[in-house]
């Protein structure tokens, strides 16, 4: 943990592939906390005229277009070999960080802001916040909401959930839990709950 003693206090807000992390780190925005959304970070410097698209083309020849990185053709290139994905992690983290910090500097004088970061425990990144929010529910719930999206296949699934940490072991080293597997309703209040908590 960061344990900072001035500034704002960070949530590290976290959760496996379809546990409605960014339905909850939309709670916390429309509460008026702000929010880095790590993925949209990305996406951005990914996208048409990116900071890292020359890298990642001169990296992975040919997975870059006119609108930015092709994610699914880089996707084929990474995902099945862990050197080339470390590779992309080296180009894609350091940017990534800049940007965060860049956050951190300009809601310096807020109390509370949060890091949605879905591979947080992976990347390290639990170390740099001062409480970790995982977003967990039931797996029955999470398989369903995972498989409804479009083009997502059971083996895909299985993939993914394959290279992040296991739920049970998130929740294990969580601060907090959020349970998305009630009512929006029911989420929401844990949401408000847990702000009057930290900013009290």
């Amino acid at each position: 943990m960061k344990n900072s003693s001035s500034g704002p206090k960070i949530i590290g807000l976290t959760g496996s592939i379809g546990m409605g992390k960014s339905t909850v780190a939309a709670m916390f925005e429309r509460a008026g906390i702000p929010v880095f959304d790590a993925d949209a970070e990305v996406r951005a410097i990914q996208g048409p005229g990116g900071d890292l698209v020359p890298a990642i083309e001169t990296a992975f020849p040919g997975s870059t277009g006119p609108e930015g990185v092709n994610r699914d053709a880089l996707g084929k290139l990474v995902f099945a070999d862990k050197e080339k994905l470390a590779t992309l992690e080296a180009i894609v983290h350091p940017a990534v960080g800049l940007k965060r910090a860049q956050f951190l500097e300009e809601h310096a004088q807020t109390k509370l802001i949060l890091f949605d970061i879905p591979l947080l425990f992976e990347g390290g990144g639990h170390a740099i916040v001062d409480h970790v929010v995982v977003v967990s529910a039931p797996a029955d719930v999470q398989r369903e909401r995972v498989l409804a999206r479009p083009g997502m296949t059971p083996e895909k699934f299985e993939h993914v959930l394959g290279l992040q940490t296991p739920d049970a072991e998130k929740r294990e080293r969580a601060d907090h839990i959020i349970d998305t597997g009630l009512s929006l309703e029911e989420t929401r209040q844990q949401v408000r709950a847990l702000i009057e908590a930290l900013t009290a």
